[in-house]
């Protein structure tokens, strides 16, 4: 299944243009695991710290954050407002890009961008700045940004309308019964339920009555780990769109998930772990 934002004329949905994180800081470039070790092997410690004392003030708190945070819990939320401009970019480069990246929809039609960095469980979040306001940029710890989390719950509808079957129809009938009844028994933190359209045989008819029953959501996330994956939530609360796909961006698994977010898009309780290891090996390296 494929959902997705459009612009129409008297319509409340959204054209998404979202730009990468630090395209507004000119020369940077995003880096990941090698590259961040690059970037600060050509620093010493001492310089580091003394250019940068309030990120070196704050890393070892990250990674105490990291050390405890467990997928289960709510997510901790750091600001970045205290660091000057030299601490940013050297935070983006030690923070690098992840695999999870996405973008969420507000309420009020501005655009939150959310990306992963190579510590997983570790975002970066940044809200369109309103008015001309400055955007908003902070740091998360958690299994997933608490703006996606909340926006999968508050925005989608909690039921369906299941309307007559559209000519030609073969399974969508069924599929749609089965969604609204997981739907209202879902409870948060229970396993997803998992349907299968690779397996299961739905004709254009039935894919097209199945998007225009669900609509679309405020959520779309990609995941590049194991294989790329790409997760939409839907305008149904609890219904997501999950697609795995092949190089050449085909889906290869497509499925619709009734659950909280996809475990393909959230951190898991190793993952916090491993990162505040990996950060701590960073911190002692080039910062003690």
């Amino acid at each position: 299944m494929r959902v997705g934002y459009t612009s129409v004329v008297g319509s409340d949905d959204i054209e998404m243009h979202v730009l990468p994180f630090g395209h507004d800081e000119a020369g940077r470039r995003g880096l990941t695991g090698a590259g961040t070790i690059a970037a600060l092997a050509t620093r010493s410690g001492d310089e580091l710290t003394q250019r940068c004392p309030r990120l070196a003030e704050l890393l070892p708190g990250l990674r105490a954050a990291l050390a405890v945070q467990r997928a289960e819990q709510p997510p901790t939320r750091v600001r970045l407002d205290q660091l000057d401009a030299d601490e940013r970019g050297l935070l983006a480069d030690i923070l690098g890009e992840g695999e999870v990246s996405g973008i969420v929809a507000l309420p009020d039609r501005r655009v939150a961008q959310i990306q992963e960095s190579v510590f997983a469980g570790l975002w970066r979040v940044r809200i369109e700045g309103e008015g001309g306001a400055p955007a908003l940029d902070y740091l998360e710890i958690g299994a997933i940004p608490e703006i996606a989390a909340r926006a999968a719950q508050d925005f989608p509808a909690a039921d369906i309308t299941i309307g007559e079957p559209p000519e030609g129809a073969m399974n969508v009938m069924p599929v749609l019964a089965e969604i609204r009844e997981r739907m209202a028994a879902h409870r948060a933190g229970a396993a997803s339920h998992v349907i299968n359209f690779t397996l299961l045989p739905m004709n254009p008819a039935d894919m097209a009555h199945l998007t225009a029953t669900l609509g679309n959501g405020p959520i779309q996330l990609y995941s590049r780990g194991y294989g790329s994956c790409r997760v939409l939530a839907t305008g149904a609360r609890h219904v997501w769109s999950v697609q795995y796909l092949n190089a050449m961006d085909t889906p290869i698994l497509d499925t619709i998930e009734v659950g909280d977010a996809p475990t393909a898009v959230r951190a898991a309780d190793e993952d916090f772990q491993d990162s505040a290891e990996r950060l701590g090996e960073i911190i002692e390296a080039y910062f003690a």
